[in-house]
């Protein structure tokens, strides 16, 4: 496809954005409720599922670099992504199903084969689909924009997923099973129907035969050089370093947050259905303060400051109660002021985010302009591998703090020592204190900033001009 010069209508956007539902309501039930649903419902080791997460998501990981390289050189009718939208989906469902409805049971090996499936096929809709906000538009705000909504489908579809399983799947009983069997059946429709929507919804726009040159025929290894190719460019190291920090911090965030609604904060139902309008408040907070963000500071400055930001507001509810400043535990001063202070954090946390998945559309044209070659697909799957990455450590140190802290399986509320939830809140503060300073080190060597990347695009259109088959500039 042509990029779009200036402005993208909205309805591709929203098109676009939709798709991303599924990757949210995987990624809300993977760091949510998995956790607890396997270790408090099923009885398993909380170390031996999160170590069954933790190696699905690695093993997953490996597979977006292998999806994001096939679909840069797929040629169909359809373009490169559109295949893997209208394929993918209905097997995602049904895997999605069984996950959530386990026969027999449930073992180590059989949470892990589930985990596995269910994240190789969210990576067949969700990795074509990131790719395609480099190819929509090169416009360095543009892409941005793009982002944004395909956060706000991301987070909403989540979110929408929290709401009806604090709501309507577990309402009063989180601990029970038959909840989560529907939970999973209502997840794995609302995931086929969205990426089909958007897959179609795009159709017009995006399909067409790609260029020949993008799928030289070459045999693997030759692949897999390009796919390193991609991956070594120093723009790609930062982001996907600086991606790996900030939500190996959300996936510790996203695992623990059951626990701490239960055992710390000690939540009410009311205080738990009306959590989720929070957080989708906070997203869209994120989504207005972005591009203010980003203007003022550019894409690295923004990630820079926003990351410890919202590090402080996670924490320091956590350090006041144990320093005895904090409202009693279930009160409706504490439980105001978690929502005051939550609603802070995750505004300045998902913008952080957002600004980091936004820079990974600006490699490709870095790469291009190294390699010869549009990548975007390949480098979407490596900004996904970081963060699958992430999330499965994140998931895999929940489990050590939880083991740390010494709650045990099976164990309700009211029986949980202090002494307990005093462990595990300073272990969470720490380790998130730590990954929120390491990404701003990190994304502090990001060498793309506004000026870079129009630069670049100068460079290539005239490159382009002189020799139209030629895809980039070689060093």
């Amino acid at each position: 496809m042509i990029p779009i010069q200036g402005k993208v209508p909205t309805r591709l956007a929203l098109f676009n954005g939709l798709g991303s539902v599924a990757y949210g309501i995987k990624d809300n039930g993977f760091a949510t409720f998995l956790l607890l649903f396997y270790n408090q419902v099923l009885g398993m080791d909380a170390r031996l599922v999160s170590l069954a997460l933790l190696i699905a998501l690695v093993f997953d990981g490996l597979i977006d670099p292998v999806v994001g390289h096939i679909s840069d050189r797929t040629r169909t009718h359809w373009g490169r992504r559109l295949p893997f939208l209208y394929l993918a989906p209905i097997p995602l469902g049904l895997a999605w199903i069984f996950l959530w409805s386990p026969i027999g049971e449930p073992s180590f090996a059989m949470l892990l084969m589930s985990a596995i499936m269910v994240r190789a096929l969210v990576a067949m809709c969700e990795v074509p689909s990131a790719a395609l906000v480099a190819e929509i538009s090169r416009d360095y705000d543009e892409r941005t924009r793009l982002t944004r909504f395909r956060f706000l489908f991301s987070w909403g579809g989540g979110l929408l997923m929290l709401l009806l399983a604090y709501g309507v799947f577990l309402p009063n009983a989180m601990l029970a099973r038959e909840g989560y069997r529907n939970f999973g059946l209502f997840g794995a429709g609302l995931m086929v129907a969205c990426v089909l929507l958007s897959a179609i919804g795009q159709h017009r726009a995006v399909a067409g035969m790609p260029p020949e040159r993008a799928t030289a025929d070459k045999g693997a290894l030759a692949s897999l050089g390009e796919i390193r190719e991609s991956f070594s460019h120093p723009a790609c190291l930062v982001v996907m370093a600086g991606i790996a920090a900030a939500l190996t911090a959300q996936g510790i965030t996203f695992a623990l947050s059951n626990y701490l609604y239960l055992y710390v904060w000690k939540f009410t139902p009311t205080a738990l259905k009306a959590f989720p309008f929070l957080l989708f408040a906070s997203v869209v907070g994120a989504s207005l303060l972005v591009g203010k963000a980003q203007a003022r500071w550019g894409k690295a400055g923004t990630v820079i400051r926003m990351a410890p930001l919202g590090m402080v507001f996670w924490a320091g509810p956590l350090i006041l109660r144990w320093l005895g400043l904090w409202a009693p535990d279930g009160s409706t001063a504490s439980i105001a002021g978690m929502f005051a202070c939550t609603l802070l954090s995750n505004t300045f946390t998902v913008t952080g985010t957002m600004t980091l998945w936004s820079m990974v559309a600006d490699v490709v044209e870095a790469s291009e302009e190294q390699t010869g070659r549009r990548s975007e697909g390949t480098l979407s799957a490596g900004a996904f591998l970081a963060s699958k990455c992430a999330g499965g450590l994140g998931v895999f140190l929940t489990g050590l703090l939880l083991s740390f802290a010494g709650l045990e399986a099976n164990t309700a509320p009211a029986d949980v020592l202090p002494e307990v939830t005093y462990r595990l809140s300073l272990a969470y503060a720490a380790s998130i204190a730590l990954l929120a300073v390491l990404t701003a080190l990190v994304v502090q060597r990001f060498p793309i900033d506004r000026a870079a990347h129009e630069a670049r695009l100068a460079r290539l259109d005239q490159v382009a001009r002189v020799d139209p088959d030629a895809a980039g500039l070689h060093p």
